[in-house]
């Protein structure tokens, strides 16, 4: 459930009108309900309550901004982070040092030493090569290291093959087969603490089935290094829970189903687990607000011509991803149109022969479930602005990321040499 609904025949998200803030705003502008970020913060806790002491810890790159990560930790949540910009986000936002899992394959020296400088539960490490570094700096700091080792279970997530990352040939981590040398190096690693194990398969999943066995598979192991006397304390089972993102798409498993399946799973490890929800927290609670610039006729089918772009939404040229599109003030009326957005690229297409309600020149449409990566991807490309983000809280709305123009605003200056040169 969303908080996205037509009010007097037209989109509001929560009380507020979505006219409103494009008169205000301009368009395109991403519009975030805090409504729904609480919800499914809150949905996500409740479907793990069962659990002892688990840790939700909102995985940062899906949605960076300050105002959504400052919701997510009056609700409750830790932050999983995988850079240290994110890191201090999350810490600026009110997230527990304790509550902070540091992922990623390229952590620099510098970012492990923030991270312990400030505190955090755990590294979850992709490497002994990152192991090794992370002692040295533990050392130069005369600080201990908790870690955990990433595991590729070698399951098939059954995903888009961008956001599959827990085959055996992967970046991420390390293959289940070559774990108990690894751990095993950790081990006689100074300052460095082994606490936890962790396992991450890939992202909009529809299924349980490949998180089960790769559950199962992270049971064995960690049966086995409890034979070899590792004192284990956190089990780290990832995120990548589908989102519904529209008619016709798969229907992802529930939060509940998802809980249930983890508490059979889980039962006897002793462990306690933390999860890394991203798409499945922010997802639904935004979309991306935008104004029909004109409709060009095509050979096949007309071409709708917004003023969002592939800058502004990367999901549907990265992915091929599907978004529902919506009008603002629906008529009744319907269309099979190309939407597409003003970049000079041939991917810069958001939906090929979609039927969707009849828009005309001028009118604003939505783009849904665009609250995961979408503004978190963005870029200037075109020497386009960055997109605004706003943020409605029941009646009130504030703007909680301006529009930025990156051709002014971060220009550098020319170097001397080049004044005066024609």
């Amino acid at each position: 459930m969303d908080h996205f609904d037509i009010i007097d025949g037209e989109l509001h998200s929560e009380q507020v009108s979505l006219e409103a803030i494009a008169e205000e705003v301009g368009t395109p502008v991403y519009v975030y309900s805090a409504a729904t970020l609480s919800r499914h913060a809150r949905v996500m806790k409740e479907a793990l309550a069962s659990l002892d002491d688990p840790l939700v810890a909102y995985a940062v790159k899906a949605n960076p901004n300050p105002a959504v990560l400052a919701i997510l930790a009056r609700e409750g949540l830790g932050a999983d982070i995988v850079s240290i910009g994110e890191y201090r986000a999350a810490r600026a936002a009110g997230m527990a040092p304790g509550d902070i899992l540091f992922s990623g394959v390229g952590k620099t020296a510098s970012e492990m030493a923030e991270a312990l400088e400030g505190g955090l539960l755990q590294f979850n490490l992709e490497s002994v090569q990152e192991a090794v570094t992370l002692s040295a700096v533990a050392r130069d700091l005369g600080k201990t290291a908790p870690v955990a080792l990433r595991i590729n279970p070698d399951v098939e997530a059954g995903t888009h093959a961008k956001i599959t990352t827990g085959t055996a040939d992967n970046k991420f981590g390390l293959p289940i087969g070559d774990a108990m040398d690894a751990f095993a190096m950790l081990r006689g690693l100074p300052n460095i603490d082994v606490t936890g194990v962790t396992v991450h398969i890939g992202s909009q999943l529809t299924s349980l089935e490949p998180l089960e066995t790769a559950f199962r598979a992270l049971g064995g192991l960690i049966d086995e290094l409890r034979r070899q006397d590792f004192a284990l304390r956190l089990a780290d089972l990832g995120g990548g829970l589908g989102v519904p993102y529209g008619p016709g798409q798969p229907e992802p498993p529930t939060p509940a189903d998802y809980g249930a399946m983890v508490g059979r799973v889980t039962a006897n490890w002793g462990l306690r687990l933390a999860f890394e929800p991203g798409r499945l927290i922010s997802g639904n609670a935004g979309v991306l607000l935008t104004r029909v610039v004109r409709i060009k006729p095509g050979e096949h089918h007309p071409w709708l011509i917004v003023d969002a772009a592939m800058n502004d939404l990367m999901r549907p040229a990265l992915y091929d991803a599907y978004h529902h599109i919506e009008v603002v003030r629906p008529g009744g009326g319907r269309m099979t149109v190309n939407v597409v957005g003003p970049v000079c690229e041939s991917g810069d297409t958001f939906a090929m022969a979609r039927e969707m309600d009849f828009a005309g020149e001028g009118e604003l449409v939505v783009f849904r479930t665009a609250g995961a990566y979408g503004a978190a991807m963005s870029s200037g490309y075109n020497s386009r602005p960055i997109t605004p983000e706003v943020l409605v809280d029941g009646d009130r709305w504030a703007l909680v990321r301006q529009r930025l123009d990156l051709a002014s605003a971060a220009a550098l200056p020319l170097p001397e040499w080049l004044h005066g040169r024609h």
